[in-house]
């Protein structure tokens, strides 16, 4: 998996309200820590090869995706916009084509913002409209409605960005069937080239899912679909938005052709990427064998602290941990097999070599007994019930044999 490009993720945890189903590290928080935060990603963007150099892995200078994800980048100021792309195309080289991409919450993108994100060469944006159902938006702790969408993706198309995505969860309170096909029709309306849909998990420590917990009211928690509900929500998503042009290409992405997410193929590519900001993870090969033998040396994983006030106090708020081969190849089975293209057997044989890969194997028989995957020989892929127990399906894959000596 031998890369001399990189991605870039940039992580910007602000937003103007918290969704009741949010468990990241996002918040609000006031406009003046904002320019203390650009601050900090300036300085940790100019030390990343210090730091690469410390710890021993390739940092490449080459930048072929940038990604801002949130919380809500494009409530950074135009300045600070500005004073952050410079800083990014002052330490790294983008290709002409990179593409770039940031997170935007509908209503919620200035014209000087956008305007902004246009000089910056900002190509590519992701809308978090998650419904289409005015009601839907408004119980979820969303602050924008249908017509507010709608006028975003006129807007951002005027200034130029038309590579755009549109983001929905089926499982919201008070969602139902009728519900959910009125919002696909309004994305298919959209005419985006790009969509995500996601199944609501609700995890234990967003306030959705201490409502769940304590069978509480107040956040609708009651309204939340079943999972069989939720699974037929999905499952009727990828053939409405099929019969639409958006193919699904990955668990969650569907897209027009030769629009698919360039950065986030990379991480279930297992190709590298630095995180920069709060919660931001990184992927980078070792120096020693970044070049010319592809996953012969270790993987670092490094990820940044969730606090806020940490991340500002410490010079190094991070956890790192190095990925050892047997660990290396579970990833590349269960990130794999979130793609449609699946998993190719040969490709994985090449890489961690044949008696690795048997043991994998013999886990793909045990799914494939179950329903939950398909194999020719060539390839493995998940079944459409693989793809709604997918986290089960992985589970497979981790620990999948002990370590090989010398190897």
């Amino acid at each position: 998996m031998a890369d001399n490009a990189l991605g870039i993720y940039v992580s910007i945890p602000f937003c103007r309200s918290k969704c009741t189903y949010c468990n990241f590290a996002s918040g609000v928080y006031p406009a003046s820590e904002h320019e203390r935060y650009v601050a900090r990603i300036v300085e940790d963007m100019a030390a990343a090869p210090a730091w690469a150099a410390r710890m021993g892995v390739e940092l490449p200078r080459r930048v072929d995706t940038v990604y801002l994800g949130g919380g809500t980048p494009s409530l950074l100021a135009p300045e600070l916009i500005e004073r952050l792309f410079a800083a990014l195309r002052a330490q790294f080289d983008f290709e002409p084509d990179a593409e770039i991409t940031v997170e935007c919450a509908p209503g919620q993108i200035a014209d000087g913002t956008l305007a902004a994100l246009a000089a910056a060469g900002v190509n590519r944006v992701s809308l978090g409209a998650q419904s289409f159902i005015d009601r839907e938006a408004a119980v979820s702790g969303r602050l924008h409605n249908r017509k507010t969408v709608f006028e975003d993706v006129r807007r951002l198309r005027a200034a130029g960005i038309s590579n755009l995505n549109v983001d929905l969860i089926a499982g919201l309170a008070g969602q139902s069937f009728a519900s959910w096909t009125e919002s696909l029709a309004a994305l298919v309306e959209c005419g985006v080239p790009h969509a995500s849909v996601y199944m609501l998990e609700v995890d234990e420590e967003s306030r959705l899912g201490r409502e769940m917990l304590a069978h509480g009211a107040r956040y609708h928690a009651d309204l939340v679909p079943g999972d069989d509900a939720i699974a037929q929500m999905y499952a009727e998503a990828i053939e409405s938005l099929a019969g639409a042009g958006l193919g699904q290409y990955e668990i969650s992405n569907f897209c027009r052709t030769g629009f698919a997410s360039r950065h986030n193929l990379r991480y279930w590519q297992r190709r590298p990427y630095l995180g920069l900001g709060l919660d931001a993870s990184s992927m980078l090969r070792e120096a020693a064998h970044a070049v010319g033998s592809p996953g012969t040396g270790r993987v670092l994983r490094s990820t940044t602290t969730s606090d806020l006030k940490a991340f500002f106090e410490r010079p190094e708020a991070e956890e790192t941990v190095w990925l050892s081969r047997e660990q290396q190849h579970e990833e590349a089975w269960f990130l794999g097999l979130r793609l449609n293209a699946g998993v190719d057997v040969a490709a994985v044989e090449q890489e961690f070599g044949g008696d690795r890969v048997a043991g994998a194997l013999e886990a793909v028989a045990r799914l494939a007994e179950d329903g939950l995957v398909t194999s020719d020989g060539k390839t493995v892929r998940l079944t459409a019930r693989g793809q709604t127990l997918a986290n089960e399906v992985f589970q497979e894959f981790l620990a999948l044999e002990p370590a090989l000596p010398g190897k």
